[in-house]
């Protein structure tokens, strides 16, 4: 009886990052469609008074909704996944994932404090924000967003790539994935719109790899 506790626990923890994983994977996407369709760049972008449209107004607000629980997943995600490599994986790697990971964080939190600023310039009355508050909020929304946090997800893509190669928990196919999406996300990122949806892509891809592992082990340990 002594020896199952131990087992169990092993078992759990795998399955909870996947499952932590999948859930943020959906709210960040989610995230960035609502961001990039409520606060567009380019030519749309130009002139503030755009976002007196309602329905942007509303797709903002759904973003800064969100936001917060794929904040709070990801770092159930990231806990989950530590918890079950860190044991084994030199420190270095292990405190380059944790430190990519707590900064993704707080500067997605950044970001939504940026583009929460932009709502309420909106205001009294739905009216349009000044040209000037409009292109600050809608560039440090988007600066902290593709330039920062999506660098420091790279970071913690290729991290977690290299962990899992090293370990042998992560197949051949998924390392590549990984490479190619912190590539992405370093240089490609910041210029190319949605380009950010890769790490939500990758953060599915890994999720449920988790969770096919981990049911896999648990028809194994029953039978």
């Amino acid at each position: 009886m002594q020896r199952k506790g131990p087992d169990r626990r092993a078992l759990e923890t795998p399955r909870a990052a996947g499952l932590a994983g999948v859930v943020f994977a959906l709210l960040l996407a989610a995230t960035i469609v609502l961001m990039r369709l409520g606060i567009p760049e380019g030519v749309e972008a130009v002139g503030a008074g755009g976002f007196t449209d309602s329905a942007r107004r509303d797709a903002v607000r759904a973003a800064l909704a969100l936001i917060p629980f794929a904040g709070i997943f990801f770092l159930w995600f990231l806990g989950a996944v530590r918890a079950h490599v860190g044991d084994v994986e030199d420190r270095f790697l292990a405190t380059v994932l944790l430190g990519s990971g707590l900064v993704f964080t707080a500067t997605m939190f950044g970001a939504a404090a940026a583009a929460t600023a932009v709502l309420a310039v909106a205001h009294p009355a739905g009216s349009a924000p000044s040209l000037t508050a409009w292109d600050f909020g809608r560039h440090l929304a988007y600066t902290l967003m593709t330039d920062y946090a999506m660098r420091m997800a790279a970071v913690f893509v290729s991290s977690m790539s290299v962990i899992g190669k090293r370990m042998g928990v992560l197949p051949r196919w998924l390392t590549a994935v990984g490479a190619v999406t912190a590539l992405l996300l370093l240089f490609v990122s910041s210029n190319v719109p949605w380009a950010e949806l890769v790490f939500p892509a990758w953060s599915l891809l890994l999720s449920a790899h988790i969770l096919l592992v981990s049911g896999r082990r648990r028809r194994v340990t029953l039978t």
